[in-house]
């Protein structure tokens, strides 16, 4: 397994990682994936076995309890107070790889750099048990998640007990 920055022949893959992990919501636009990217490349990357693009990372600074809209453009944050995890997706085949594990600790690494105090994301599809052994808590969100599928749950990684 290596893992590595985006190149642009990889948008394909990554869109069939995203097509066949999500079931329960519409798969975003390749813009709007690519946009997340655009904001912060070096918070973005895949994971590659055999020379194919097997599952990817999109994160981004952002403003904690404030979570975008799904398939929404983006402009870049200009007071970042959190790295918005916006999707860790590995595909069947590579699955149990540790690529999520791996990837969410370079997200700390990252986040602690950028002088951010917390990893935030939206769980869906019952992900909430698998953020929790990872370290993150339910937390508010300052606004809906009427955009979400149902049973989204926004929830935050303090990075102050990584200090």
């Amino acid at each position: 397994m290596l893992i590595r920055a985006i190149k642009p022949g990889d948008w394909p893959l990554i869109a069939a990682v995203q097509q066949q992990c999500y079931q329960d919501l519409e798969p975003e636009s390749l813009a709007v994936l690519q946009n997340k990217w655009q904001l912060s490349p070096e918070s973005c990357f895949v994971m590659v076995i055999r020379e194919r693009v097997q599952g990817y990372c999109l994160a981004h600074p952002w403003l904690d309890g404030m979570p975008p809209e799904l398939d929404q453009i983006l402009g870049p944050c200009d007071t970042p107070d959190t790295l918005y995890l916006h999707d860790i997706a590995v595909s069947s085949e590579a699955r149990g790889n540790g690529f999520a594990t791996q990837a969410f600790r370079r997200l700390v690494q990252f986040a602690l750099q950028q002088q951010l105090g917390s990893v935030s994301l939206v769980a869906v599809q019952g992900a909430e048990d698998y953020w929790q052994m990872l370290g993150f808590s339910q937390a508010t969100a300052k606004k809906s998640l009427s955009n979400y599928p149902e049973n989204a749950c926004y929830m935050r990684y303090s990075l102050s007990r990584t200090i």
